[in-house]
């Protein structure tokens, strides 16, 4: 499972004319499922962004987690973090899972991070999305469950 966490000062997402998620500060969370994903990385990853010292403390040294700053997170899922783009022009995304086992994975992510406390919002899996942020900072973070980098 793979994630790129975005530290935001506002972020919203609409499908169509409508908007279906919005949060202010907080965390934005592209989301991206893999064909070997399970349980445990749904769970670890959602530990992982929770904990995460993204925000600054008084110092100005990032040694504070979204939980620490009592702000939200936007998950939004991505099935294009697992794109292959080594070879020609056209990715393959056959590292990514399938929909019938990415959603379970994705929603049991949401559920982690509500778990610990969050306001969680969410995009509409397999559904075309419009994502708008502020990233602060800028901060991104790229996490990967099976600890690829």
């Amino acid at each position: 499972m793979r994630a790129v966490v975005q530290r935001v000062a506002q972020a919203q997402v609409t499908v169509g004319d409508g908007m279906i998620g919005s949060i202010s500060r907080g965390i934005l969370v592209y989301l991206g499922v893999g064909k070997d994903d399970r349980d445990e990385d749904a769970l670890w990853l959602a530990d992982k962004a929770v904990n995460l010292r993204m925000f600054e403390d008084e110092g100005g040294k990032m040694n504070r987690s979204v939980l620490d700053e009592d702000g939200e997170a936007l998950v939004v899922s991505q099935f294009t973090l697992f794109a292959d783009a080594r070879k020609g022009r056209r990715p393959s995304y056959s590292d990514a899972a399938s929909p019938e086992l990415a959603k379970p994975l994705y929603e049991a992510f949401i559920k982690g991070l509500e778990a610990a406390g969050l306001n969680v919002q969410s995009g509409r899996f397999q559904a075309e999305m419009d994502v708008q942020c502020t990233n602060s900072g800028p901060v991104t973070i790229l996490l990967d469950s099976k600890k690829a980098f």
